[in-house]
């Protein structure tokens, strides 16, 4: 089995801004450095945006390792949370969808504005693509610097599969990991839908992880 420590991307950043569990890859990496450089942004408002699972919340959590800052969660967002945010300088909102209190995610956008706070707006398509009804929400969405995570490039999936197989202390041969990435989607989802499976039907049969047991969870 390859050795996981040899997958792990290092960095001459800070110490504090290191995760072992965070792989940097093509797919994610013009976040990760942007990430690094606040306060030196464009602007004050960024959106990161990526499918399910693809480590926007992982990003958010290294960053306020480093940086500070308080985070909501934008379905409960409350009016109650507007008073706490005046106490802080960096504003984290996570899965900003349409589902939400419009009127107060324009206060606390506005809050952002006034006060000369930044804020990162984590959601699964680009914040300028959100549907919003109240037309100033709209309008305020230009506003953001846009950050999307890529789909997985062979590095990632490598990294993710090895990774996740290894947390379940399944041991893995090289060979089998090259043969799962070209045949599965390249998803995140898909990539953690299939570790899944094929765990658990290996578990079922009481075997090792093979080539039989991953063609028969690829359906091949």
């Amino acid at each position: 089995m390859i050795d996981l420590n040899q997958l792990i991307l290092k960095f001459d950043y800070d110490q504090n801004f290191k995760d072992d569990d965070f792989y940097v890859s093509n797919s994610n990496k013009h976040i990760f450095t942007f990430l690094c450089q606040w306060p030196r942004w464009e602007k004050n408002f960024l959106n990161i945006n990526g499918e399910k699972l693809s480590g926007k919340t992982h990003l958010i959590n290294i960053f306020l390792k480093k940086f500070e800052g308080i985070k909501f969660e934008a379905s409960s967002f409350t009016d109650k949370d507007l008073n706490i945010v005046k106490i802080h300088q960096n504003i984290i909102l996570e899965n900003l969808d349409e589902e939400v209190n419009e009127k107060l995610i324009y206060s606390l956008f506005n809050i952002i504005d006034l006060d000369n706070k930044y804020i990162i707006v984590t959601s699964k398509k680009p914040i300028v693509n959100i549907d919003f009804k109240l037309k100033d929400l709209k309008s305020r969405t230009k506003n953001f610097l846009l950050q999307k995570i890529e789909k997985p490039d062979d590095d990632l999936m490598f990294a993710l599969i090895l990774k996740n197989l290894s947390d379940r202390q399944i041991s893995i041969d090289k060979k089998l990991i090259d043969f799962i990435i070209k045949r599965i989607d390249r998803s995140y989802d898909k990539i953690f839908d299939f570790i899944y499976k094929v765990d658990e039907l290996s578990l079922k049969k009481k075997k090792p992880i093979d080539f039989k047991i991953i063609k028969e969870v690829l359906g091949e």
